[in-house]
């Protein structure tokens, strides 16, 4: 059993309420069905970690709630996307304009093409200020500088340009760019993918340090269920475009309810028994063109029925706050492996 941590969130207003987003990619050809209907609620102060495989879902899920799906061929079909309240779906441009930044923030996966060759670290970071906050360009160079302090680098080199940083040096002036207006949404799309793993240690322990001193909400995405296990409050699983698994993160890792929540934790080495077989999940997620009516997951699933391929799935509830879309829990026998474990 994994040890997490364990913490009880102050009932707060709601930073992010999404219900029943569905957004497809339309070309003449073909319809990727690349998110299916899901729903996120976040609080004030809270991470949650999105978790799954590559086409999954995740990064369409956080360009939806920026409302940067590129259309075409994006297409939002359904669903509503509240930040802070306002409705991010009807907005106006302008009005976007100042929600993006100001109460949301996001940390694209690759610093290297995020940043502007041409215009030095500081310059980008007063760009953000500038845009969303009445002061002079003077101040706004001088909020940059105390932003770079921030995340860990000296104010001096504000005048440099992004060649002469490395990538774990990107990556910290991609967050201060982030976090420059102190959003109270913080969308962090892998942002430790391409660090070693000394810088990415260096990166978490600032984000950590961030929720606790400008208490922002983040939605963390990534495929690393050990950083998931070490940052965040609450975990959703996502496959096929749909949250297949969703629950404190306790409940995800010590109680896990999904076939393939129980596949992705079985398929993680042991380190108290190296000797140990690893069991990776057989067969590769389902083309998004081609989505199945019933469970996404059944053709690789060792304990589907027939009726889980053939019948759309629903979630069940295990507690208020521990959700399950598996319809073989109707039966009363169903367990999985490592509920028994």
């Amino acid at each position: 059993m994994i040890e997490v941590k364990k913490e009880t969130l102050a009932a707060e207003d709601e930073v992010l309420d999404i219900q029943d987003l569905t957004v497809h990619f339309v070309t003449e050809n073909e319809t990727v069905e690349a998110v299916n209907g899901i729903s996120i609620h976040l609080k004030k102060g809270e991470i949650l970690g999105l978790v799954g495989e590559t086409g999954a879902g995740k990064t369409t899920t956080a360009l939806a709630i920026l409302n940067l799906v590129p259309d075409p061929p994006g297409i939002i079909k359904s669903g509503t996307i509240r930040v802070c309240g306002k409705d991010m779906l009807n907005a106006a441009p302008r009005e976007l304009e100042q929600i993006r930044g100001g109460d949301v923030s996001m940390i694209f996966q690759d610093p290297m093409t995020s940043l502007n060759p041409v215009f030095t670290v500081g310059d980008q970071i007063a760009e953000s200020i500038l845009l969303h906050e009445k002061c002079s360009k003077k101040e706004a160079l001088a909020r940059a500088e105390d932003m770079l302090e921030l995340v860990g680098i000296p104010r001096e080199r504000a005048g440099e340009y992004p060649h002469q940083f490395s990538g774990g040096m990107k990556q910290r002036v991609v967050i201060a760019i982030a976090l420059a207006c102190s959003p109270r949404l913080l969308l962090a799309d892998e942002p430790t993918t391409a660090l070693d793993v000394t810088i990415q240690a260096q990166v978490l322990d600032l984000m950590c340090g961030l929720k606790e001193k400008l208490d922002t909400s983040m939605i963390f995405i990534t495929h690393d269920l050990g950083i998931i296990a070490e940052i965040c409050d609450r975990v959703a699983v996502m496959y096929a475009g749909r949250i297949i698994e969703e629950g404190t993160l306790e409940e995800v890792f010590n109680h896990t309810k999904h076939p393939y929540t129980e596949g992705l934790f079985n398929s993680l080495p042991n380190i108290e028994d190296r000797t140990a077989k690893l069991y990776p999940i057989p067969g590769l997620m389902p083309d998004p063109t081609r989505l199945p009516a019933g469970c996404a997951f059944a053709p690789r699933c060792p304990y589907a029925r027939p009726s889980c391929i053939e019948t759309p799935q629903k979630a069940r509830s295990f507690s208020s706050t521990h959700k399950v879309l598996c319809s073989a829990y109707d039966d009363p026998s169903f367990r999985i492996h490592r509920e028994e474990a």
